[in-house]
């Protein structure tokens, strides 16, 4: 019982492990989104073995034997692990990938100069930012 339980978390903890190394390494990388979709589906299965068990057999974890609580807990420990290195590698990557936006946009209005000076009732010339239109190339 427990061995399929420890089974999805160890499929989980390989693919965030494969994610995080790919991640860290330079060059592009098409298959992200497949990757997502496992480790979704293994949530999944995860949240929805654990509600099973609980509902139609609640101490199922109490009655383990040593050698599989010693198992699970190394399984759960080792997805912790993994799982806190693929948050802080996909928050950098997504931090990299706004500034990266951030900047083409900042260009992109340079290069179009699209600022706007406007005369108030009062004589104040004010500036404004007209939203500049930029195409990304997602085969890029």
């Amino acid at each position: 019982m427990a061995n399929d339980f420890i089974d999805i978390i160890t499929s989980l903890t390989a693919i965030m492990e494969e994610e995080t190394a790919r991640l860290l390494q330079p060059g592009r990388h098409s298959d992200f989104g497949e990757m997502a979709a496992a480790k979704i589906k293994l949530v999944s299965m995860l949240e929805g073995w654990i509600l099973q068990h609980d509902r139609t057999d609640s101490g199922w974890l109490a009655r383990l034997d040593d050698e599989a609580r010693e198992r699970l807990s190394a399984a759960i420990l080792h997805l912790g692990t993994a799982a806190q290195a693929n948050a802080r590698v996909l928050e950098r990557q997504i931090d990299l990938s706004t500034e990266m936006m951030a900047a083409v946009a900042t260009e992109a209005r340079r290069l179009s100069g699209t600022r706007r000076a406007i005369y108030g009732a009062t004589g104040i010339l004010s500036r404004t930012e007209v939203a500049t239109p930029i195409s990304i190339n997602a085969s890029l």
